[in-house]
């Protein structure tokens, strides 16, 4: 079981590739995705792209980067080809176990824990429809997958755990007659209990593994809360930056955060530990008449305000540690820059 609360940062756009994260692999392709971004430049320079990229964007610095500046975990998207030739056919996909591998080292040697999330999300797009739809479905092999996460990194102690999805959608009934894109929860509640099992076959009891709630924090209840299942936690993603809220000032910030208490609230009637994988300092757009720097400064009182409403929380982790062009609000270099030690550690 954990000792400790882990504050700690999202490594988005490290081993798959993420557009807003380093815009300039994808400038003048038109794509916005890793797949469209491969079936422009071709496989072969798609793979000496992304071979560089996943060399140089994280590396050990990184890791002792994130332990000094009091950061004490960190969550990494995983793709589903991460075994590579070894795992499901990756087709032009490029496997990076190797990263993972160094990624668990450095996290021993400076005492970060180490979740990984499966960076498959049902019910969210075309590519995820492919591993889940009704088409050629790769579910039984992505469960493959995590079971041998679990095995191989089970004697790792900076392993804290297994997210089984990343940002799976959950369809929701919209008015008497209408229901949204996404999957069914009856789906997914199946998909979560057999990703329990294959966790556990692969890696045993101790590794932690975490449900997304798929957007619907308050269909949890007393799901996979019985004494058959150790070890399991909620997690929800509480971003803003779309909320219909006027934030060009305090009261628009702390508005926000009331949200992300409720959502939490909601939440915790599962049973389950719930912990906040993925938060921002992105707010709303705000009027023209906010200055650059009147931005940025309502920001960090808006994270302010986010961090303390986490006080409760076994776990956050913050979106991301790092983007190319410094996201302000995504950039955790410069979102928490201001942030003493003691607030993060």
């Amino acid at each position: 079981m954990l000792e400790r609360t882990l504050h700690g940062v999202n490594l988005t756009g490290w081993l798959s590739l993420e557009s807003w994260v380093t815009p300039e692999l994808f400038a003048g392709t038109g794509s916005l995705g890793e797949r469209g971004l491969m079936q422009t430049i071709g496989e072969e320079l798609y793979r000496d792209l992304i071979l560089e990229h996943r060399q140089t964007f994280i590396t050990r610095e990184d890791f002792k980067h994130i332990a000094h500046r009091g950061f004490n975990a960190v969550r990494i998207p995983v793709p589903w080809y991460v075994f590579g030739e070894y795992g499901p056919d990756p087709g032009p996909y490029v496997g990076c176990v190797g990263k993972l591998d160094d990624a668990l080292a450095w996290g021993e040697q400076y005492d970060i824990s180490v979740l990984l999330a499966m960076g498959v999300s049902p019910g969210a797009n075309e590519e995820e429809g492919i591993l889940f739809g009704s088409g050629h479905n790769r579910r039984e092999e992505v469960l493959d997958v995590l079971a041998a996460l679990a095995r191989r990194y089970a004697d790792f102690k900076s392993l804290f755990g297994i997210e089984v999805a990343y940002e799976p959608v959950a369809q929701r009934r919209k008015g008497f007659m209408g229901i949204t894109e996404g999957v069914s929860l009856r789906v997914l509640r199946t998909y979560y209990r057999d990703a329990y099992e294959a966790v556990r076959a692969g890696g045993g009891e101790r590794p932690c593994v975490v449900l997304p709630d798929a957007g619907v924090p308050n269909m949890w209840r007393s799901f996979m809360a019985g004494r058959r299942y150790r070890n399991v936690w909620l997690d929800c993603h509480l971003y803003h930056y779309t909320d219909q809220v006027d934030a060009t000032g305090p009261a628009g910030a702390a508005a926000l955060v009331a949200r992300s208490r409720q959502t939490l609230a909601q939440a915790q009637k599962s049973g389950l530990p719930v912990m906040v994988g993925a938060w921002s300092a992105a707010l709303p757009f705000a009027d023209s008449l906010m200055t650059p720097e009147g931005r940025i400064a309502l920001e960090r009182v808006y994270c302010a305000e986010q961090i303390a409403a986490f006080e409760e929380r076994p776990a956050w982790f913050f979106q991301t540690w790092k983007t190319s062009g410094h996201l302000s609000g995504w950039d955790s270099r410069i979102a928490l820059s201001s942030f003493e030690r003691s607030m993060l550690g």
